[in-house]
């Protein structure tokens, strides 16, 4: 035992080559067993592509939706499209909804403008009268039509929420001024005087507060313009009961 350690004490610097000899023999295992697994993995593959398990071929093509039942999601994605269009001109056309909630026709809000951006997308993508949209079109015109309902929905839960938060007291009052004049404008029990009247300080206060579209211009002028319904009266040949001729 002695002689050992006597010969280790002279030889020790031995340690150091021994020490990398084993390191290169395991590296070497380690290297084996790690081609030795990818080489089994792709003749697994080979043989389950052989088998049928994994094909190597394209898949087969979906079958091609026809023409009527093209047409047929088509027009459901074209009502659902004037739907939400119907419900924003029913803001866009009635000034007393436009006075209610502004946000709904001020583009420098955020989600209102999304929302505008959104239309302008699914009316681009709308088929023309009478075209049918292949499959591809198809989804694209789909998906642009649902973004504009999500968008509508958001802008107007977000008007209803905000309603004219974004405007002075002073401002807000005016709003209030205007929404009791087109009351008074509307009525077709007022004179034409007084709905003209009435009609001329609505404009006055919305006046750089709300941007009335031409369209809604047009709506309520038509309805400050109708004429009082005229009292029947008997014509002159007619005598009232009880009289004396």
């Amino acid at each position: 035992m002695d002689e050992f350690w006597t010969f280790a004490g002279h030889y020790w610097w031995l340690a150091f080559p021994l020490f990398g000899m084993t390191m290169g023999a395991i590296n070497a295992r380690v290297r084996h067993r790690e081609v030795t697994a990818r080489r089994r993995h792709r003749e697994q593959l080979e043989l389950l592509k052989a088998q049928g398990a994994v094909s190597a071929t394209a898949p087969s093509p979906v079958p091609t939706p026809s023409t009527a039942e093209l047409g047929g999601v088509q027009g459901r994605v074209v009502a659902a499209q004037d739907e939400v269009t119907h419900r924003w001109l029913e803001y866009e056309l009635d000034a007393t909804k436009l006075i209610t909630y502004p946000a709904m026709s001020d583009g420098r809000q955020p989600l209102t403008a999304a929302f505008l951006r959104a239309k302008k997308a699914a009316d681009k993508l709308r088929p023309e009268e009478g075209e049918t949209l292949s499959s591809e079109r198809l989804k694209e015109y789909r998906d642009a039509v649902t973004d504009y309902e999500v968008a509508f929905d958001v802008a107007e839960r977000d008007a209803r929420r905000v309603k004219d938060a974004a405007f002075t007291v002073d401002e807000r009052k005016r709003l209030d001024t205007a929404k009791q004049l087109l009351t008074v404008a509307t009525d077709q029990a007022a004179t034409p005087n007084e709905r003209q009247l009435a009609y001329r300080r609505v404009r006055e206060e919305l006046d750089g507060l709300i941007l009335l579209s031409d369209e809604a211009v047009d709506v309520l002028e038509k309805k400050v313009a109708l004429e009082l319904p005229r009292e029947r009266t008997a014509p002159p040949s007619e005598t009232a009961p009880g009289s004396i001729a």
